[in-house]
């Protein structure tokens, strides 16, 4: 993880490189649509590099001390289609509960089926290099009001 020590710029602006990315290439986004998650992902990591290289480029230098690698994943919440404005292909009528007025198993299911949630997802990554100089830094952006969330993890190597 980077820290104030090793990193070309301050953690601070990082977040707020990541962030405004993130915004500019999900502005028009509703929800999470998989045929154009490509394009927002080059969106945002050719929006970060940019930002990024030409904060780190030393005036009247050819270019920055460092080379950058960015990943960017984007992850897909479980949220039901009405959520999204989607019309869903059919509805299932929830059974009555069960004298006593305990849901019958039918019951808890059909309403479990429109409950939004995440999906899981679990990340490690590794590196050999020189510690006062190079590191990684990763981030989480809150899609959550479009179904979606964005980690992004910029990895730095001082030339």
């Amino acid at each position: 993880m980077a820290t104030p020590t090793n990193s070309p710029l301050p953690l601070k602006r990082l977040e707020q490189i990541a962030t405004d990315a993130c915004n500019s290439a999900l502005a028009s986004a509703e929800y999470y649509d998989h045929p154009k998650t490509a394009g927002w992902n080059q969106t945002i990591i050719q929006r970060m590099l940019s930002a990024i290289i030409s904060e780190t480029t030393p005036e009247g230098a050819k270019g920055p001390e460092y080379k950058f690698a960015i990943n960017s994943t984007i992850v897909q919440h479980v949220v039901p289609n009405s959520q999204l404005n989607k019309s869903t292909s059919h509805a299932i009528p929830a059974s009555p509960p069960a004298e006593g007025g305990a849901p019958t198993d039918e019951t808890s299911a059909s309403s479990k089926k429109g409950s939004a949630g995440r999906r899981g997802m679990h990340s490690a990554t590794a590196g050999y290099w020189n510690e006062k100089t190079d590191g990684m830094w990763s981030f989480k952006y809150d899609g959550e009001a479009k179904g979606l969330d964005v980690v992004i993890m910029l990895t730095w190597f001082h030339i």
